[in-house]
């Protein structure tokens, strides 16, 4: 009877060591425990690109890695990280994915190295976590929000548009030796601010000012209805914003201070080039690959 009991003793203890054991596993390893960092939705023409893997094509479902370069040419790609945060590419756009901890304590970071990305952080993010947003002149950081940030150059000038439609955003400034800028400038919903970098500085072109819709994307002007739609709290309102879906632009085409022509197209549609040109030399000032989200006049120079 004795060594029955001493046998139940054990093995009551073995299972309670069992249990202990996979009580620590859980909650201490759970803390590194591999994030949700995928390919959400994907169409067209893309490309993921991957140390000592290179490039990779990729699929809906696809699990990412932390430090994948992920680009977009043509088409639609969504990110998801953790449930609850969607990037939204655009044509043209290339960024660098950072991603560690765990989903409680998450840090992200987006290196937007060209084009645009909306942003829809849909959960106000936990005290041990954050989301970034960097580019090569400004450092961007949220709770939770919906944002769009762009980057593009200019007669050599690069850009930085960032535009909020839901929360807050604080931005810095990154200068050209690397080092970020003490004063932290907040983006209320509704405001955008633009961001400039030339040979000798960079600064803000102005105070944040009023969201500039017309010039947006088709693309993001649909994730924005549809966040109205789920109830989201916007500054613009649905039938407002609506103004800008399937709308006609006009395109112009100047010569010497004159109308040499003109172009109806859809809103994010492309202007073609005229067929006749106004002078033996030169060019129209336009990149006819290009979308067109309002009225345009493009000169001859």
């Amino acid at each position: 009877m004795d060594k029955k009991k001493t046998i139940i003793v054990i093995t009551a203890g073995v299972l309670v060591a069992i249990i202990v054991a996979l009580v620590l596993f859980l909650t201490v390893f759970r803390k590194d425990a591999y994030r949700i960092l995928k390919v959400y939705e994907y169409s067209g023409k893309a490309s993921v690109t991957r140390q000592d893997i290179g490039n990779i094509e990729p699929y809906n479902n696809m699990v990412l890695e932390s430090g994948d370069t992920v680009a977009l040419d043509e088409g639609k790609l969504v990110l998801l990280a953790d449930e609850d945060k969607y990037i939204h590419l655009e044509e043209g756009t290339e960024l660098v994915l950072n991603a560690t901890g765990s989903s409680d304590t998450s840090k992200t970071t987006i290196e937007l190295k060209s084009g645009a990305i909306t942003n829809d952080i849909q959960n106000k993010l936990s005290e041990g976590s954050s989301y970034e947003v960097n580019t090569p002149n400004s450092t961007m950081s949220v709770r939770g929000t919906i944002f769009r940030v762009e980057v593009y150059e200019e007669n050599g000038i690069k850009y930085t548009r960032v535009s909020v439609f839901e929360g807050k955003v604080a931005s810095r400034l990154i200068y050209k030796n690397g080092d970020v800028a003490d004063n932290e400038v907040t983006i209320e919903k509704g405001k955008e601010v633009l961001i400039y970098e030339d040979d000798n500085t960079v600064d803000y072109v102005s105070p944040p000012r009023d969201i500039d819709y017309s010039d947006l994307p088709e693309s993001v002007i649909e994730l924005l209805d549809k966040a109205l739609s789920d109830g989201r709290d916007l500054d613009i309102a649905r039938d407002e914003l609506e103004k800008y879906l399937n709308s006609i632009v006009t395109v112009t085409f100047v010569y010497d201070g004159k109308v040499f022509g003109t172009q109806t197209i859809e809103r994010g549609g492309k202007a073609v080039e005229p067929t006749l040109t106004p002078a033996a030399s030169g060019s129209w000032d336009w990149d006819f690959s290009k979308k067109v989200n309002k009225d345009t006049t493009i000169e001859w120079k």
